[in-house]
């Protein structure tokens, strides 16, 4: 079986984990969109695969701060074009926002929630509360929090801060505790230390190049999952 798959256009890249394939196609090479999926394609079937189109997905991703117009993209034949898009547990809209991943983080740390209260009725102690707390609830805001924390608004950002306040008054973290953003950023110095110091971290060869890059947005980015 061969171990890796690459793009055909120069320009596009793909990113694979697990039996997820991601195909990044910046706007100056949206044309390529069909030779790319139909490579996705020939590599499944050359390896005893198959590209189901149905669950295969395509967003558009366009920077809603530029004023000037856009034409979109003719849609892929079989492929279902969204606004948003689910990467390893983490939700993107079409224009780069994640409040709508921080409305489903929050709805589902509301409902682990209701499951401690009920601990707390069957006769836990406050300690014990606390520990379930951080190591449900509060592990599922800090989720990869390196690849979206950048993208909040300060809207995203207070609405979070709002329900840790929440279960502050009900006792299930301490208000001498970091905050959010306090916790978020030393967890970030730390990933950072390592990545810079540990020569076996799967990033550091990213700092073994004194080129800088710089990545910018297009005003449309097509992403084929």
């Amino acid at each position: 079986m061969e171990q890796l798959i690459r793009t055909v256009t120069p320009g596009n890249r793909m990113i694979k984990y697990a039996d997820d394939t991601y195909n990044l196609i910046p706007a100056c090479n949206i044309l390529s969109r069909v030779i790319e999926l139909e490579h996705v394609a020939y590599w499944a079937h050359t390896n005893n695969l198959k590209l189901n189109k149905a669950k295969s997905v395509e967003i558009v991703f366009t920077d809603s701060r530029r004023k000037s117009h856009y034409t979109a993209p003719l849609i892929l034949p079989d492929i279902c074009r969204v606004t948003s898009i689910k990467v390893l547990g983490v939700t993107f809209t079409n224009h780069v926002s994640i409040s709508e991943h921080i409305s489903d983080v929050i709805c589902r740390c509301a409902q682990s929630l209701y499951a401690i209260k009920v601990l707390r009725c069957h006769g836990m102690n406050d300690e014990e509360l606390r520990l379930v707390f951080k190591t449900v609830v509060l592990a599922k805001i800090l989720y990869a929090t390196p690849a979206w924390w950048g993208f909040t608004s300060a809207a995203d950002r207070q609405r979070l801060e709002a329900f840790v306040r929440r279960c502050v008054r009900l006792g299930l973290y301490r208000a001498s505790d970091p905050t959010l953003t306090q916790f978020i950023a030393d967890n970030d110095d730390n990933l950072f230390r390592k990545m810079l110091y540990n020569e076996h971290h799967v990033l550091n060869n990213f700092f073994l190049t004194s080129q800088i890059i710089s990545i910018t947005l297009d005003s449309v980015v097509t992403i084929i999952v």
